[in-house]
């Protein structure tokens, strides 16, 4: 409870109200459920978003109107991230060039390209 007052008025209780009590707490037991994800209830448009936390160029972000409908999206973009094949990491080649002091190594970035190569011996 809290209590409302002015200058010269006795103290007053007021009820605090919770705003969408269930669903907020709905939003905690599915942040604690899930560890990689950080889920929200939103009071002004009455939807749950989830965030995913792993690496990826681009957020994911997925979001319902109930608390089992976000955790079906959330179950299913855990599967498309599973299913999809990860980017090829850039990777760094050591060479030892002609000309070069001994012991000098050069470090190239490369995207990795699968394997293939161009007639002259570099990455297509």
């Amino acid at each position: 409870m809290t209590g409302r007052h002015r200058d010269g008025l006795p103290y007053a209780p007021v009820y605090r109200r919770v705003w969408d009590g269930p669903a907020r707490a709905e939003a905690e037991r599915i942040n604690q459920s899930w560890a990689d994800w950080t889920v929200l209830y939103s009071l002004g448009h009455r939807r749950f978003y989830a965030m995913a936390g792993w690496d990826n160029p681009r957020p994911v972000v997925v979001e319902d109107i109930t608390g089992e409908g976000l955790e079906e999206r959330m179950r299913d973009a855990e599967m498309i991230r599973a299913i999809r094949p990860s980017p090829m990491p850039v990777r760094a080649e050591v060479s030892l060039r002609r000309g070069e002091p001994s012991g000098v190594a050069v470090v190239e970035e490369t995207a990795s390209t699968g394997g293939r190569r161009s007639p002259d011996g570099r990455a297509a």
